[in-house]
């Protein structure tokens, strides 16, 4: 535990990429395999379920400090993390000897796993009990873990990069093991840095190839005849995998959703086995693209999926071919690969994703200025003689999206960020006038600059009305222009809005509140897409 918290701390305290990989990789060098195993289990993002609630914690650190409560409470408030709370209250705790160190796994399976059979006494003897030898870090580690809000601030290219170093083995072979399902075993982190290790699984599929938003003005990507456009469908990106007779379907999140979409295996059944198609699902109806809220009621069913698929019918927009007859073909050109999947896909629940042509960058302008009309999100831009990579890398894959929608709304609400930002207040609510009255229709927390989010934290503390726990309602003075991608009716919201990808574009400082949106504004916007009730 003492080395993960130390590899926390060497995370946290740094913004260099370079930095956070080379202390990753010095763990993945010096930590016994099974604590390793555990380390990429949450470095990559993965969580155990909550434990205990922070109330409990809240309630032992009380009981262990003799502190009142309000004190705890006012800590809260200036921290913004409940763990970091506890962790920096218990610190006037007399030290107790910690005899034996414990490994992370020992950590994880002997003691915090066990906590899910105990009986609240029981937890709170033991969890006291573990935190009196540790240091404030390592408490800190501890309680994040229990409650299910580890966090720390490395993405999954990072740790895969950290991973390649350690071992020596290729970036692109690390990523494609830590794909799919896996148990953090030491048998496990072993056969993932080995080099004569072999890929037994046939459901996993392949690290995804991300685009990057095009920021500079398109004619510099050189002739359009070098490019190969499709339209940005805005669904659940996928990976369609059948092998050995078996067919799964991996979301972008490497969640497993095959059986929440039983059309698409249906229709996967005729595919030729040794098959991965990279792709998209799509609301469709009509031969045309349905919101994405209406995509969200397959997904957050669980059951009644038959009769969802009758409700939302949906396609899986087919972009690339990956692997044919058993042959990973990622590295031949793409239009080699997308030539061989137009001849492998009917039109139908599989499909291939329509080519967008135009004779110059001029006229493709022209042709994305419909997207919002067909209900797309602009074109993607791919070099036609790219290989299929792995993550984020420039160069190759291009968004070129629409302009996003946008609305004038007053700050309401304003809460503790996370990381980084957990003693800061970052994360926002806006609203809009309804009749004389501010209604919630949106939730923000990118778009700030370091010294605007420091200058607003400043000014809430100032200017809180009331506290709802961590929670403040602030005056309703400052106005923000937000960009939305997507807006859609919803009965789950006061305002009966809801929007998609909220940001903060810009700090209006020129504009009063009175002058911000109405709600029959934003309704207007909402009618003026033709999106039908989500």
């Amino acid at each position: 535990m003492q080395l993960f918290a130390r590899l926390y701390d060497s995370i946290d305290s740094t913004t260099s990429t370079n930095a956070k990989v080379a202390a990753m990789a010095r763990y993945f060098s010096e930590a016994p395999p099974a604590d390793a195993a555990w380390a990429v289990f949450f470095l990559t993002g993965r969580r155990l379920k909550r434990l205990l609630p922070y109330a409990a914690i809240h309630d032992w650190t009380i009981a262990a400090t003799g502190l009142p409560s309000w004190v705890i409470e006012e800590s809260y408030s200036v921290v913004g993390d409940g763990a970091e709370t506890a962790a920096l209250v218990l610190d006037q705790l007399p030290i107790v000897e910690n005899l034996a160190p414990l490994p992370l796994a020992a950590w994880v399976e002997e003691r915090i796993l066990s906590l899910r059979a105990m009986d609240p006494n029981l937890q709170r003897e033991r969890v006291t009990t573990w935190w009196a030898p540790l240091d404030r870090l390592q408490r800190f580690v501890l309680l994040k873990l229990i409650t299910g809000e580890f966090r720390v601030g490395v993405s999954q290219t990072l740790v895969v990069r950290a991973l390649a170093q350690a071992s020596g083995l290729p970036v692109a072979t690390v990523a494609a093991r830590l794909m799919g399902d896996w148990t953090p075993t030491a048998d496990w982190f072993a056969s993932l840095i080995s080099p004569e290790s072999t890929d037994v699984d046939q459901s996993r599929p392949y690290p995804f190839f991300l685009a990057s938003p095009l920021e500079e003005d398109v004619s510099t990507l050189g002739d359009p005849a070098d490019w190969i456009l499709e339209w940005k469908w805005d669904g659940i990106r996928a990976q369609l995998v059948k092998r050995g007779g078996a067919i799964h379907l991996w979301s972008r999140g490497e969640e497993l959703i095959t059986h929440r979409f039983p059309e698409i295996v249906a229709a996967a059944t005729h595919l030729p086995d040794g098959t991965v198609l990279d792709g998209e699902v799509l609301a469709f109806r009509d031969d045309r693209p349905l919101p994405f809220s209406a995509l969200q009621q397959r997904i957050g069913r669980q059951k009644q999926v038959a009769q969802m698929a009758r409700a939302v019918p949906v396609v899986f927009m087919t972009y690339d071919l990956l692997e044919q007859n058993g042959m990973d073909i990622r590295t031949l050109p793409l239009s080699e690969r997308r030539e061989r999947l137009i001849n492998l896909l009917p039109s139908g629940v599989l499909r291939p994703s329509p080519g967008v042509v135009g004779s110059s960058w001029d006229a493709l302008a022209e042709v994305r200025s419909e997207s919002r009309v067909r209900g797309v999100e602009g074109l993607m831009l791919k070099r036609a003689s790219s290989a299929y990579g792995v993550g984020r890398k420039r160069g190759d894959w291009w968004k070129w999206k629409i302009e996003p929608y946008t609305i004038d709304a007053v700050l309401i609400y304003a809460q503790p960020g996370s990381g980084k930002r957990a003693s800061l207040l970052t994360d926002y609510t806006f609203g809009v006038w309804d009749n004389g009255e501010l209604v919630p229709v949106a939730k923000a927390y990118s778009g700030l600059s370091n010294e605007e989010i420091g200058e607003m934290d400043r000014w809430i503390r100032r200017h809180t009305l009331e506290r709802f726990g961590p929670v403040r309602h602030v005056e309703p003075v400052h106005v923000f222009e937000l960009g939305f991608e997507g807006i859609a009716r919803s009965s789950r919201h006061r305002s009966g809005i809801a929007v998609r990808f909220p940001r903060m574009l810009r700090w209006r400082k020129d504009k009063r509140a009175e002058e911000a949106d109405t709600l029959e504004n934003v309704q207007r916007l909402l009618e003026s897409t033709n999106a039908p009730g989500g």
